[in-house]
């Protein structure tokens, strides 16, 4: 499995769960497969170009769609974008979709990929005779990156696909929430940490740094948001994300898919994380009894790990947004995995003031870590950049 290109392994060791190591360093091939089909050459000679690409990597080998595939290439069209129902949140999807070529990409094709279902989206503008491609990669992120196939040969751009797809694709997700409700009747209506999310929310909004949330209803048929919200637990889709620590093992979250400008609610809009259980891979929650709660925002195990081993950090501000000379990533790993987790883990602990650090992620946004939410709004507000480098 493919991890980042730091030489430092060690962060998961030193938050002491075996478990993240060993998804950390498996190196089995993951099989793949192609879903549905379509009448057009063109596309049918880059999804055979794609899977070539990914078989010659020697990290991915074929198999059938009956056969548990790690990786489905959905194959779908823009007039009828049709789900590949995976039977678990572990597939990762990836649609193709070909079309025009696109005025603005990610306006154009961010829809496609909420309806499909999909954990990356590529859609294909197809050259003369078939023979160069225009590709734009989408993800839920609202990453962007538009590629082209070199003069003479596609076999350049296939590659390139490949190698941006597989490190993602065989990332671990850990989004499971277990809810107890045993919060201390004294933090049912929050504390002086939660009344601060509102504030840095609405200021984020002023910023122009919050996108509107997606109301999948608008998006999606009911039997599509039922199986979304079955796998994923999640209703809408929001950006961002923030977290106070509250002591030494339990902190504050945004819920996912939250809006950030109206965050009230304990155990609806903010959470309090208490602990990672490695045997079941999920993050484990305080919330108030009688209450439905909303599962905590996928960052949570990145989280997790910089309070773990950074006593001084007091909060952790996740923005899609940018700074001049910031340090990042090099692959741009979902959210919720544990690879972007360790990723940026490994980043934090590898700064000059670990407490007071900037780290981006790549084609994503900016991971910031300070006292307080305030403080950090304070340090750097006035120097994030809206627009965020694609790579």
């Amino acid at each position: 499995m493919a991890t980042t290109t730091s030489p430092d392994v060690g962060t998961v060791h030193r938050t002491h769960d075996d478990a993240l190591t060993t998804l950390l360093h498996e190196e089995d091939a993951v099989g793949f497969a192609k879903h549905g089909d379509t009448l057009s050459e063109s596309v049918r000679k880059f999804v055979h170009g794609l899977e070539r690409a990914l078989a010659q990597t020697g990290r991915a080998k074929p198999v059938g769609t009956d056969d548990s595939p790690r990786l489905v290439i959905n194959v779908t069209t823009g007039e009828a974008p049709t789900p590949y129902r995976r039977r678990s949140k572990a597939v990762f999807v990836v649609s193709v979709i070909d079309g025009p070529a696109p005025d603005e990409a990610l306006k154009a094709c961010y829809p496609y990929l909420i309806k499909t279902l999909s954990n990356a989206l590529l859609y294909v503008t197809p050259g003369g005779g078939g023979s160069k491609f225009d590709v734009h990669l989408i993800t839920p992120e609202r990453g962007h990156v538009h590629l082209s196939s070199p003069p003479g040969s596609d076999e350049p751009l296939f590659q390139e696909l490949a190698q941006r797809l597989l490190p993602i694709a065989t990332s671990h997700l850990i989004i499971e929430n277990e809810f107890d409700e045993d919060l201390p009747e004294d933090l049912w209506k929050g504390d002086a940490h939660t009344q601060r999310f509102l504030a840095i929310g609405r200021r984020l909004d002023a910023l122009n740094l919050l996108p509107a949330p997606f109301d999948l209803h608008e998006l999606l048929p009911p039997e599509d948001l039922k199986h979304l919200r079955r796998l994923y637990q999640m209703g809408g889709l929001s950006h961002g994300n923030m977290s106070e620590r509250l002591d030494g093992q339990r902190f504050w979250m945004s819920a996912s898919g939250v809006d950030k400008r109206s965050m009230r609610e304990v155990g609806r809009d903010i959470l309090l994380v208490k602990e990672f259980s490695p045997e079941r891979l999920s993050m484990r929650l305080s919330v108030p009894p009688s209450i439905s709660p909303r599962r905590v925002s996928v960052d949570a195990i990145e989280h997790w790990m910089i309070y773990r081993e950074h006593p001084r950090v007091g909060a952790i501000l996740h923005v899609h947004a940018w700074m001049d000379d910031v340090v990042s990533t090099q692959v741009p790993y979902p959210c919720g995995t544990v690879e972007l987790a360790h990723a940026v883990a490994t980043l934090i602990h590898e700064a000059p003031v670990p407490e007071r650090a900037v780290v981006g992620l790549k084609n994503h946004g900016l991971t910031i870590t300070g006292t307080s939410l305030s403080e950090i709004m304070e340090r750097v507000g006035d120097q994030l950049i809206p627009q965020i480098p694609m790579h």
